[in-house]
């Protein structure tokens, strides 16, 4: 099946910065049909608006927090596509209070609500999608270097972002039979709705750009082009890995 003719599914369109809207421009190009979802009615005029950018793709509204909302969304889905091919997980949340002291600090609903929201979605998200994967594809979530080193402020969402990471791997393994890759883009930082939350963002920028072997930040169209390739048949020997978008800055000890 060529790119033309398949379907990818985008979690997580927010505004024009979010990484999932950088990912479904370079999905559109290379000729994917899309159906990109965003939260609620606040983010619904915004989100409709991008969409209509991109000819033929479709928006739906759908909270991953909602088992209902889910199951809802892959039946519309079904009944319009059919066969899925793609697809993509931008999600994640921490209340802002967590991401401001010290971890040691996190309450237990504020952990609760980071695991649900950016871990537990994914497997909930993937166990939806698999039955429409009949013909194989793939699964790509959004992760950062916070979950293997310590970033200051990062706190419960770099522990979510771990589980995030053991999570592609057990879904990689349970899926693979199917013929579906589950993999995640580790981003360098980058200024989106969700990393505003982050309290010394703009330290971070500077310091990744500093140390980085490109001595710049990573750009979002960049996390689209590999997505876009990961969805590929390119990327079809790949799963279960956490591939590094990021001006090389995790190699580099300091």
């Amino acid at each position: 099946m060529s790119e033309s003719q398949k379907t990818a599914v985008i979690f997580g369109l927010a505004n024009k910065r979010s990484i999932a809207w950088a990912i479904a421009q370079k999905l559109h190009q290379a000729g994917w049909r899309l159906a990109i979802t965003y939260q609620n009615e606040r983010l619904e005029q915004e989100a409709k608006d991008l969409i209509a950018d991109l000819p033929g793709a479709s928006g739906f509204m759908c909270d991953v927090s909602s088992d209902e909302q889910i199951a809802k969304l892959f039946d519309e889905l079904k009944a319009r596509y059919g066969v899925l091919s793609g697809i993509v997980h931008s999600v994640a949340f921490a209340p802002a209070e967590e991401l401001k002291g010290e971890f040691v600090n996190t309450t237990r609903e504020g952990f609760r609500i980071a695991h649900d929201i950016s871990v537990y979605s994914l497997i909930a998200v993937s166990r939806s999608a698999a039955p429409l994967m009949t013909a194989g594809g793939g699964i790509v979530t959004l992760t950062y270097y916070g979950a293997e080193k310590v970033v200051p402020k990062y706190n419960v969402m770099g522990v979510a972002k771990a589980a995030l990471q053991a999570t592609v791997r057990y879904l990689a393994n349970d899926l693979g039979p199917k013929a579906i890759r589950v993999n995640a883009i580790s981003a360098g930082p980058i200024k989106t709705l969700a990393a505003r939350g982050i309290s010394n963002l703009g330290d971070m920028l500077k310091a990744h750009a500093e140390r980085a072997p490109l001595k710049r930040n990573v750009d979002p169209g960049e996390v689209g082009a590999t997505a876009a390739f990961l969805l590929s048949e390119a990327g079809s020997g790949i799963t279960g890995e956490t591939i590094f978008v990021d001006c090389g800055y995790n190699i580099m000890g300091f």
